[in-house]
């Protein structure tokens, strides 16, 4: 069963792996007067610009699946032991608890990587906001 499970959580890991945010400029004067080609070649730009100043994009994607599978994992041997309890098997039912609850907030925080590009570091994306804006864009948000 395993398996089948390790292709899955690669695929999704590596889907998740590259759906980065990108900013979404407003169609000002500026904006129309460079054309789209520009303006792709001014954010790159500025990305590199805001990499090189120490900037990192990464929005912390691994370190959430993480911290959910451990949350889960958390969750699951509580409710467990209190299942197990009841039944007067309270060490197995953490057990049980435990593995099903890790499964579970493993599955869970790789949808929610997998579901969309995650936003980037906040100090990142207001060095590429600052960068745009002085070349003449409007930032409206990133997606």
């Amino acid at each position: 069963m395993m398996r089948n499970v390790l292709p899955i959580i690669g695929g999704l890991l590596l889907l998740a792996a590259c759906s980065t945010a990108h900013p979404v400029l407003y169609p000002n004067a500026h904006m129309q007067s460079m054309g789209k080609e520009v303006a792709a070649q001014d954010i790159e730009a500025c990305r590199k610009m805001a990499e090189s100043a120490g900037a990192e994009e990464s929005g912390g994607k691994t370190g959430r699946v993480a911290t959910g599978t451990a949350v889960g994992a958390g969750v699951g041997a509580a409710s467990g032991a209190v299942g197990g309890a009841i039944y007067g098997a309270a060490g197995r039912g953490s057990l049980i608890g435990a593995a099903s609850g890790a499964v579970w907030g493993l599955l869970t925080s790789l949808f929610h990587v997998a579901a969309g590009p995650s936003q980037p570091n906040q100090a990142y994306s207001n060095f590429v906001n600052r960068c745009l804006q002085e070349k003449g864009y409007e930032v409206t948000g990133w997606q």
